[in-house]
């Protein structure tokens, strides 16, 4: 459980600190080529949801958020998930959530600031990193566990059968 609440602060963390940064360093500024047409620093206030969709809708996103990150708290310390995948995940996805939900709370919108320009990708943050990184790890994990029990179903179900042609070859003698 200490992993997952260091994963968590280390998200906040690492958001806020990049977002500060983005403040200094971006805010007013042009962008800040890394590697030019492809990705750049652009200084963003987004009032939305993801991708900057829904715009102005604050109070709804929070109590949204808030009911996300509660919910998924009270499920990872209630309910301990056995699988490591699914309790990093939740936990980057939590982080990510409260990291987002600080901006909104203090300043009204969230900073974003990484561009993926070469596919025009909406700007986004740390923040939104960590959400979508932990929910990519949880998709993957679930379809390779339905695939696993997918498997253990039918091998049993095969089991069942060969048993089933053994009593009726011995039941034939």
């Amino acid at each position: 459980m200490v992993l997952l609440f260091a994963i968590i602060i280390i998200a906040v963390c690492s958001d806020q600190l990049t977002k500060w940064l983005a403040v200094i360093f971006l805010e007013g500024e042009a962008d800040v080529v890394l590697w030019r047409d492809v990705l750049h620093f652009s200084f963003v206030r987004n009032k939305g949801a993801a991708f900057g969709m829904l715009q102005n809708q604050r109070w709804l996103f929070m109590v949204i958020s808030t009911v996300a990150i509660v919910g998924l708290l009270i499920y990872l310390i209630r309910w301990k998930p056995k699988s490591i995948w699914v309790r990093l995940s939740i936990a980057m996805i939590i982080g990510g959530g409260i990291g987002n939900m600080i901006d909104r709370i203090f300043l009204g919108y969230v900073i974003d600031f990484i561009y993926f320009k070469l596919i025009d990708f909406p700007v986004f943050n740390v923040a939104d990193s960590f959400v979508t990184v932990g929910c990519g790890i949880l998709v993957v994990y679930l379809f390779y566990d339905l695939i696993c029990e997918m498997r253990r179903e039918k091998q049993a179900k095969l089991a069942g059968t060969a048993q089933e042609e053994k009593k009726d070859e011995g039941s034939a003698d």
